[in-house]
């Protein structure tokens, strides 16, 4: 059999090249490249064992290769390759659509370099994102990755589709969105849960649960309207129509790889959110199941975990994943944040012995996790407190924190504590829940004065982190350059201006460079009585450059989106 050439680029832990290449005739040369740099692969255990097996079979691993410019990482005689492989591209979780598809055409453009004549590119996507006919459910074109387009730019044609098959290359994983909670994660929303859940392990017996709870909650209204209103009424409603191409496994019983849920997550605000005008419509939508919305809190699963046969009352249950919320540009609050929810049965004759056990535990082990950096002899730099809601019988968990100046929210609302005699299987029981904010705690003990800085992909910032340790953070950007844009339009009389929805178009046009959102004014015209409004945006980064063109940019496509969005004129 004649020799074949395999380039395969954009891998990741190197699982997909590892599998490959044992499935393959010793005649075929593989060669796997990534992006990352060696030094960064190599603190992942799975990417060292796949590396391992790969160097074993004498397979070819090239490190800093970028995809888009291939012509510079081989030589002219180290080229011609038979096929070029590229599984799940993806620039990032901020990237978008746009980003991605400028991505695939330069990928496209790159191959033509290295391919030898007859050659063949090979690119796995997720389902939807093609925009082609084959695509099942089929996305908008403009909400595609329009492969076909992006391919032509390099000169190449689609000349067949195959479903993905991972049982071909058994052992293959896609990284895509490194979750926070994983086992092998040293970030820290990882490191604060583990010590959370532990310390109050100490108290309760605990029962670990494995969200396998969907990001789309199902069911009647009362699933999702019987706990935290304000919850509901942040969600980001979605419209599950033929263009949603991630709506089944969304609303499925097993989790969804997040990168499909991130990647869409902005797309879902602005494209599928009818603008609500009332109460009672959201009712009816919800009744008749035209919409669902992203979980806005892990409250809307109690149910269904204290009516699982297993549930064991005296145990404390715990379940940790991500969540979702609308909400203001603000330093401390995050549209995605990681939350814990703990879940105990009790009788009821027992409530306040409980209630108060469970209080004083939790306000020990929190005060502990949020003096860990205090030097010896140092005065408490955060304190908690349980704050009683009348109206709602519960309780928010408030932290008085000095960490972050006189500048930033000092008081800030990390969770909730509430009581409830909700179910059906175990009548004689009363419940108590405790939320917390995982994002936000871990922003607190570490230092950690921006959350998107949690987000980040830059590797400088996972390097400071010790699994288990707490020390507290320096950030590696100092002095980044903040930009100031005004913008002003006219209401339309028609329709009620939704400041919420003003921000949540902000933070998805400018992929979250928006700092910070300030009313400056208000004026009505005197002879045609319009209102307009103006307002003043701050951009500014925590982890890459930002430039005054690239802000420009952004500023003016903002502009566009709101008069389309939010039915205003820019002035």
């Amino acid at each position: 059999m004649a020799s074949r050439r395999l380039l395969l680029v954009g891998e990741g832990n190197f699982s997909f090249a590892a599998a490959l290449s044992e499935t393959l005739y010793a005649s075929t040369r593989v060669t796997a490249t990534c992006l990352q740099r060696s030094a960064d692969v190599a603190g992942n255990p799975v990417a060292r064992e796949n590396l391992r097996r790969l160097r074993e079979r004498g397979t070819e691993v090239r490190f800093g290769v970028d995809c888009t410019q291939l012509a510079d990482a081989f030589k002219p005689q180290h080229r011609e390759f038979d096929r070029i492989y590229f599984n799940f591209p993806h620039c990032g979780r901020k990237a978008g659509v746009a980003k991605n598809r400028e991505l695939l055409a330069k990928f496209f453009q790159s191959c033509k370099d290295v391919l030898a004549d007859e050659g063949e590119v090979h690119v796995a996507l997720c389902r939807g994102q093609g925009g082609t006919p084959a695509d099942k459910p089929r996305r908008e074109w403009h909400n595609s990755w329009q492969v076909v387009a992006m391919a032509a730019l390099g000169g190449f044609i689609l000349s067949d589709v195959h479903p993905f098959g991972c049982e071909a290359v058994p052992g293959y994983k896609c990284t895509g969105y490194r979750g926070f909670l994983e086992a092998h994660s040293c970030h820290p929303v990882k490191t604060i849960n583990e010590k959370l859940i532990a310390e109050l392990g100490k108290a309760f017996p605990l029962k670990r649960l494995k969200c396998s709870f969907p990001l789309l909650p199902e069911g009647s209204p009362s699933v999702l309207t019987s706990w935290n209103c304000d919850h509901l009424s942040a969600a980001f409603w979605i419209s599950l129509c033929e263009d949603n191409s991630n709506s089944e496994s969304l609303t499925s019983g097993t989790t969804q790889d997040i990168e499909d849920v991130l990647e869409l997550f902005s797309e879902f605000s602005l494209l599928k959110d009818s603008g609500r005008d009332s109460k009672q419509e959201t009712h009816e939508e919800i009744c008749g199941q035209t919409k669902v919305c992203l979980r806005p809190s892990l409250l809307v699963h109690v149910q269904a975990v204290i009516q699982a046969p297993d549930f064991l009352p005296g145990s404390l249950h715990v379940l940790s994943a991500p969540v979702f919320r609308k909400c203001h540009i603000l330093p401390f609050t995050m549209p995605a944040f990681h939350e814990t929810l703990f879940i105990l049965g009790f009788n009821k004759n027992l409530k306040d012995s409980y209630l108060q056990s469970l209080l004083d535990h939790l306000k020990d082990t929190l005060d502990s996790l949020l003096n860990q950096t205090l030097l010896e002899g140092s005065k408490l730099s955060s304190s908690v407190e349980f704050v009683f809601q009348p109206k709602g019988n519960d309780y928010i968990i408030n932290v008085k924190s000095h960490n972050f100046g006189s500048d930033c929210a000092k008081d800030l609302i990390i969770g909730s504590v509430a009581t409830s005699a909700i179910s059906i299987v175990h009548k004689d029981q009363c419940f108590m829940f405790v939320s917390v904010n995982l994002d936000l705690l871990a922003m607190l003990v570490w230092g950690i004065s921006d959350w998107r800085m949690l987000w980040t992909f830059d590797h400088r910032f996972l390097k400071h982190f010790v699994p288990g340790k707490i020390e507290s953070f320096k950030s590696y950007s100092l002095y980044p350059p903040c930009y100031v844009h005004d913008i002003s339009f006219w209401l339309d009389e028609k329709k009620e201006f939704d400041e919420l929805e003003f921000h949540t178009v902000a933070r998805a046009v400018s992929q979250d460079t928006v700092i910070s959102i300030q009313f400056l004014s208000s004026f009505q015209h005197p002879e045609t009585q319009q209102v307009s409004l103006c307002y003043r945006l701050t951009y500014q980064t925590c982890d890459k450059a930002l430039t005054q063109q690239q802000v420009a940019s952004v500023q003016s496509q903002f502009r566009k989106e709101i008069q389309q969005r939010l039915h205003v004129t820019p002035r």
